[in-house]
């Protein structure tokens, strides 16, 4: 059961994100005809490619809307007692967990996996809690697009998804 990646949302943001199957490969380009004559100014009229750091804060921007959108969606159908817990589309399956503090945990996996709501439970409960929670220098609020910046969390979040794998 592979777990693509593993995002942390406050309020208003991401605060962490974690990615741990590589992107995939590019797509070889075709080659071009000898009929078609080389561009002069290709490179001008292309927009650069994005980094990988604009290219993740964007995916998490479009996962919290997306998020948002449906928890939103669920309530408004169901009434409050009924929940948004995942969804799945061909490539994917997204799982969400809402923390007493209003903490969102969302992990992508692959579409064969069963409910991870147990696991993002797990992690709120002995890594968030112990290694961010607890510690007395990590920072209540998030401002100014600080992130999670803690060495035992990640280390024992990647412990423990791995162990998943």
């Amino acid at each position: 059961m592979p777990v693509y990646s593993f995002y942390i949302f406050d309020r208003h943001k991401c605060i962490y994100s974690k990615h741990w199957l590589p992107p995939p490969p590019e797509r070889p380009v075709p080659p071009s005809s000898a009929t078609q004559p080389p561009a002069p100014s290709s490179r001008a009229s292309h927009p650069p490619a994005p980094s990988d750091a604009t290219s993740a804060a964007n995916d998490a921007k479009l996962i919290f809307g997306a998020v948002f959108s449906l928890r939103n969606m669920a309530r408004k159908l169901g009434g409050e007692d009924d929940a948004f817990i995942s969804y799945r589309t061909g490539a994917y399956k997204l799982h969400y967990y809402e923390t007493p503090a209003n903490l969102r945990f969302v992990m992508l996996t692959d579409t064969a996996s069963l409910s991870m709501r147990n696991v993002m439970h797990q992690i709120y409960i002995n890594l968030w809690v112990e290694y961010v929670v607890k510690n007395p220098l990590a920072p209540v609020e998030h401002k100014g697009g600080a992130g999670v910046r803690n060495e035992l969390f990640e280390l024992g979040l990647d412990q423990f998804i791995r162990g998943l794998m």
